[in-house]
């Protein structure tokens, strides 16, 4: 077959780059094909597979949490202030917590941290104890001493305190009075002690008897009631001082009788559940306790009378006594005798007698004295009798049962009262289930009530304003950016670079989306007559060979469906020039 050029200077020769390798039979790999792109399509390749992997870089570092720990709290500002120093000089990550109580830092370093600034001597510590004594300057007096003594007392006093774990933090103040051997009467020793506690806790009454004792046995000669122990708010906690009434309440007496109406409460309920249903009763007890403490004695004697008394004597003892006694002279004592004159009488005849002392003839007196004690066992009887606290002075419960449903055979649902005779035997039941006492003036109501059910409406709430939604949204929010940027990246500037080094089909380059080769018996028109093909001068030209036969050819074939850019780029440089 013979063909003809018809414009043979529209065929410009190819570039350097643009040469066809008449010997390459295999197409070239999507290296090489990556390669022959445009710069700016190579560009676009190279920033979306960045941009990928710099998404993929933050979404793992979004998704990788790093545990942070508790490596201080409850610090001071100025133990605080020199442990974050600390820190940013060795270089270690940290965060705050709780309002800045807590100081957090890696898991995985916390023991090294906290062993590196035990070194350093962190943190010191706002309460100082014994310590103070170890420092003790050369020239010291007696005052500066004992006032170290009392500083380091108190210190060690804060330290076991603050130790309770409802205790955040606590001071003491200790009032030692000098012991001076001239002073009659000894002052003693006194002790304050303000808490903070920590939020929603509290002491019971135990723990603050442990505190008044351990400060009172820390310091000689302290009596407990010495003691007085008060929170942040001001409230004294510590028991009242002698003399001074105790109007507060007892926490603890409170959840004492909370704890006994709640027991009776239940016993009423474990009672009548069985009978009425679990939501067709209501049960309250009130109950009023008598907290006061009351102690009493008593001594009792019996008699010693009866067939018995000779067998209850002790001892006996008899003491007699007798003797006499005669009448002796008196009168007032005289130059001659001391006895009484006698009486003158006058001679009827001769001289009168001389003057002699008066004879007194009195009678002896018999005196005798008896004595007789007797001893008795004496029947003694001493009763000390303390009543206990908490005990029950009256219960008043109040109980409400719902009426029955029954259903009928047609299911008819109704409501009906209970009778009397079955509610004065729930009445009965419990009054034994709560061990009412009369004596007491227990009372006990039980009313048949129907009960009102009130149905709770739904609150239509969008969806996108739930809080499960909107916590949704913000946990999802940051991984949603990035896969949507991913996408934009991929399908904006990855793939159209990919889609461009891909080969295009054969059936393409058919349809005219490339056609470098035709029939040159339909483009060449030859000579009528003649075999001959003339050229733009006129003249013959040689006879070509068959498309089929021309190597050049075929190889250009080749290539345009192995690489149909790069022939793409050629034929679209023959129709520029």
């Amino acid at each position: 077959m013979e063909v003809s050029v018809a414009n043979p200077q529209s065929v410009a020769p190819l570039a350097p780059n643009q040469v066809l390798d008449a010997n390459a039979s295999q197409p070239p790999g999507f290296v090489q094909r990556v390669m022959a792109l445009p710069a700016q399509r190579k560009l676009m390749l190279g920033g979306g597979i960045a941009a990928i992997v710099a998404i993929f870089v933050a979404m793992m570092l979004w998704g990788r949490t790093e545990d942070y720990r508790v490596l201080y709290t409850n610090l001071s500002d100025k133990d605080g202030g020199a442990i974050l120093a600390q820190l940013q000089q060795m270089q270690v990550p940290y965060k705050h917590a709780d309002g800045g109580a807590a100081i957090l830092v890696p898991s995985d370093k916390v023991h090294d941290v906290r062993l590196k600034l035990a070194s350093a001597g962190l943190p010191k510590g706002s309460v100082v104890g014994f310590e103070l004594m170890e420092n003790q300057k050369f020239g010291t007096t007696q005052f500066q001493e004992r006032l170290n003594f009392q500083r380091g007392l108190e210190g060690e006093l804060t330290r076991s305190i603050q130790a309770i774990s409802s205790v955040q933090s606590a001071r003491v103040h200790l009032a030692l009075p000098n012991q001076n051997g001239f002073f009659r009467e000894q002052q003693k020793a006194s002790a304050s002690v303000v808490l903070t506690l920590y939020t929603g806790r509290s002491l019971d009454r135990g723990q603050i008897a442990g505190i008044v004792h351990l400060v009172s046995s820390s310091v000689p000669e302290m009596s407990p009631k010495a003691v007085s122990i008060v929170d942040q708010t001001g409230a004294l906690l510590s028991g009242p001082q002698e003399g001074v009434d105790h109007a507060g309440l007892d926490a603890q007496q409170l959840q004492y009788v909370r704890q006994i109406e709640t027991n009776y409460a239940q016993r009423i309920r474990d009672i009548l559940e069985p009978v009425v249903g679990k939501e067709n009763l209501r049960a309250q007890v009130t109950a009023e306790l008598d907290f006061s403490q009351t102690e009493s004695t008593a001594e009792e004697y019996k008699p010693n009378q009866g067939p018995e008394a000779a067998a209850t004597v002790r001892s006996q003892q008899t003491s007699e006594q007798s003797g006499s006694t005669s009448a002796t002279a008196a009168g007032v004592p005289g130059a001659t005798t001391n006895q009484p004159p006698v009486p003158a009488t006058a001679p009827i005849n001769g001289a009168p007698a001389p003057l002699q002392a008066a004879q007194v003839n009195g009678s002896a007196q018999t005196n005798g004295r008896r004595e007789a004690v007797t001893n008795y066992e004496v029947d003694k009887t001493v009763r000390v009798t303390r009543s206990a606290t908490g005990n029950i002075k009256r219960l008043n419960a109040a109980v409400v049962l719902n009426h029955r449903t029954l259903t009928d055979a047609k299911g008819k649902t109704t409501t009906q009262p209970i009778p009397d005779e079955e509610l004065e035997k729930l009445t009965a039941l419990v009054r034994e289930a709560i061990g009412v006492d009369d004596r007491r003036g227990d009372s006990i109501k039980v009313v048949n009530t129907p009960f009102q059910v009130v149905k709770d409406e739904p609150v239509n709430t969008p969806m996108w304003q739930q809080p499960e939604t909107v916590d949704l949204i913000r946990t999802l929010a940051v991984p949603g950016a990035l896969t949507l940027a991913a996408l934009i990246v991929v399908f904006g500037a990855i793939r159209p670079a990919i889609k461009a080094a891909r080969p295009v089909p054969v059936d393409e380059v058919e349809q005219g989306k490339l056609s470098a080769v035709v029939d040159d018996a339909q483009e060449l028109p030859a000579l009528p007559g003649s075999g001959m093909v003339l050229g733009p001068d006129g003249q013959p030209l040689a006879a070509l060979e068959a498309p089929g036969a021309d190597r050049r050819l075929e190889s250009a074939r080749a290539l345009a469906r192995g690489n149909p850019q790069a022939m793409a780029n050629v034929v679209r440089g023959w129709m520029n020039n």
